[in-house]
């Protein structure tokens, strides 16, 4: 029998008396919780109460996931306290209605399954997991500067204990299907080609669902106290509450609040309408629109020749393979490409736990001395070290071998495309793809052009980016592009200051206190002081000397993090740095001011496109405040 009347909801009952409640948003490509789509919810339940089923299965209708949460849209106009209460009240009340209902209910979770999406979830009797690699759970709302206000701060602690749940809230961060079987967030975690039935069985056995341990129970209780004051401290470690305020919000409103939002209204209309949660949901859309970039294109790139297995070359080979490409791997020799090997293994042995999964991984990163996976390869990427006569060397011997349709990308980080192509041919096909040190974690890749450069290579190394899950950022040829460029000259002034007495640990601490997540003297030593040294002069001023800092250090061999000593020693693995003492006023201001300076001016130069692509770019490139909005929001609000 079905169900009809609905815009978003498919709604059948089958023989045994399961309702199935299919979300297929309407003319959107995903599904979100929009306010057509509660409202529609709520008459759903209506009939039910009326005509109870015997369960009721809640199931997407879109192949790209369960429910990607709230409609992010409806967030940019709560510009009144009601607006703010107002949605937070509408899912709750609405999910604690489901929750109480007579009949079975199961969330039927295949592929992503995130804030408001995973608080319906929650709100339904069992949850059962598709047993996929897109299935991912999670609660990511603080990372828009918000709460989970639909009901995920009462019963994800309920359900998997505080400790876990917090986690979750505070970070933002996303499990799979096993580890939320294991957790006990997913009753169960099954495959695909059985799901359907599996959560038949399951909604008509009707079992009481299994509790926490004891000890979980005490802790979302009588032991509150103890759980909120270890998760204050840890959140203060990294990130402050001026800066951030929604994780402080999470903690207090679980705590004192038995995680009902609209206990807390001033909080949550001081919270919504701050400019943190404007500038990260600001962040989410740049996000989204890097993501947009590389889609017109159909290209698949399937064989990856990467050439030079450092650490950088070694970890985009590595990447790509992770991404299900076959990537051959060239360097000088088996002696130079093993390391990169290694590291590989060790990275994603952490990250797969199947053996065989694992080893399919491996089998597809194949060491190549001899280069001969350039002839096959759709895509070849140059990632030598910085020198241009060499790259030039390099890609004159790769144009003369590699398919006539290849990308040929170069990974250089301060060197011009033109000048690297006057060696070729064909200069125009030369495109650069520039990622960031570490590659597993770095989200961001310029995609460089060179005038003239072809309009096809660059959209297919675009969609290359997007298709190995990074985001793309289109930018000029221009010493250091947008990135590199910007971090310049912020780390030049960053070590002048050194020079003038102010010790490493106060200059970092004070950008720290501006938002920043690393300061700028711990990054000149994760760079590297030779990087550092020898990109110095194109990245930041042409005529400038060298800081003394700087120069004393590089001297001695203390080259940062990676000889063990730098501006910090790395006794294990981490800088020990010593008390920062009291920061003073205005540091903060002229460390940063060369940083926005740069941004402005290559907006004005166009060495990318217009003021939110540089946001967007220093923001995933640099980890620039994120709170602010960017570089260019920043400025614009302090002109304000």
């Amino acid at each position: 029998m079905n169900i009809n009347g609905f815009q978003n909801w498919r709604v059948s009952v089958d023989a045994a008396g399961i309702a199935w409640a299919t979300l297929d948003r309407v003319g959107e490509s995903t599904n979100a919780l929009s306010s057509a789509v509660m409202n529609e919810l709520a008459q759903l339940l209506d009939q039910f109460d009326r005509s109870p089923p015997k369960g009721l299965i809640f199931r997407s209708g879109k192949a790209a996931g369960f429910i990607a949460g709230a409609d992010i849209q409806e967030f940019t106009q709560l510009d009144t306290a009601e607006k703010g209460i107002e949605l937070v009240a509408r899912g709750w009340h609405l999910f604690n209605r489901l929750a109480a209902v007579s009949y079975p209910t199961l969330a039927l979770v295949r592929g992503h399954c995130l804030g408001g999406g995973l608080e319906l979830a929650l709100a339904c009797r069992y949850l059962l997991a598709v047993d996929e690699p897109s299935t991912r759970m999670g609660l990511p709302e603080v990372m828009l500067g918000i709460v989970p206000g639909w009901g995920g701060m009462l019963r994800l602690p309920e359900r998997i204990g505080p400790q876990a749940a917090l986690d979750m809230m505070l970070t933002g961060k996303t499990i799979d299907a096993v580890k939320a079987k294991r957790i006990g967030l997913a009753d169960d975690c099954v495959p695909a080609r059985v799901m359907d039935g599996a959560a038949a069985l399951l909604v008509l056995a009707n079992q009481p669902r299994r509790h926490p341990p004891l000890l979980k129970r005490l802790l979302n209780g009588p032991l509150k106290g103890l759980v909120a004051s270890a998760a204050r401290k840890q959140v203060g470690r990294r990130a402050r509450r001026e800066h951030y305020p929604a994780p402080y919000a999470i903690i207090d409103i679980w705590a004192n609040h038995q995680g009902n939002a609209l206990a807390a209204p001033t909080l949550i209309d001081r919270m919504v309408r701050s400019p943190t949660a404007r500038n990260l949901v600001r962040v989410f859309f740049l996000q989204e629109r890097l993501k947009n970039f590389g889609k017109a294109s159909s290209d698949t790139v399937r064989r990856v020749h990467v050439v030079g297995a450092g650490v950088m070359g070694g970890d985009i080979a590595a990447w790509c393979t992770l991404r299900g490409l076959t990537v051959t791997l060239q360097d000088q020799g088996m002696a130079r490409i093993a390391p990169a090997l290694q590291r590989a293994y060790a990275a994603w042995s952490q990250r797969i736990r199947d053996k065989r999964e694992l080893r399919n991984v491996m089998d597809r990163l194949i060491p190549d001395p001899e280069g001969h996976g350039a002839r096959q390869a759709d895509m070849v990427i140059e990632a030598i070290f910085e020198d241009l006569d060499a790259k030039r060397a390099l890609l004159a011997k790769l144009e003369a071998v590699i398919k006539a349709d290849a990308v040929l990308a170069t990974n250089t980080s301060s060197l011009r495309i033109e000048d690297l192509s006057t060696v070729l041919a064909r200069p125009q096909r030369l495109i650069g793809i520039h990622f960031f040190n570490p590659v597993a974690k770095m989200p961001l890749v310029e995609v460089v052009a060179a005038p003239g450069a072809d309009p096809e290579m660059l959209q297919r190394g675009t969609a290359f980016v997007k298709q190995i899950d990074r985001l793309p950022l289109p930018v000029k040829s221009a010493p250091g592009f947008l990135v590199n460029a910007v971090l310049g000259p912020y780390m030049l002034e960053a070590m002048r200051a050194v020079d003038e007495g102010f010790s490493a640990a106060t200059v970092d601490e004070a950008m720290l206190a501006f938002g920043m997540p690393m300061g700028p003297i711990e990054l000149v030593d994760m760079v590297g002081l030779d990087v550092a040294m020898a990109a110095g002069k194109s990245l930041a001023e042409a005529a400038a000397e060298p800081p003394k800092c700087l120069l004393e250090r590089f001297n001695a061999g203390h080259l940062g993090r990676k000889t063990g000593r730098g501006f910090y020693d790395y006794p294990a693995g981490r800088p020990a740095k010593g008390p920062a003492g009291t920061v003073p006023a205005g540091l903060s201001a002229r460390l940063v001011k060369p940083l926005l300076d740069r941004t402005q001016q290559l907006v004005s130069d166009g060495i990318v496109a217009d003021a939110d692509l540089a946001d967007a770019g220093v923001i995933f490139g640099t980890g620039f405040a994120p709170f602010t909005g960017g570089p260019m929001n920043y400025v614009k609000g302090h002109q304000a």
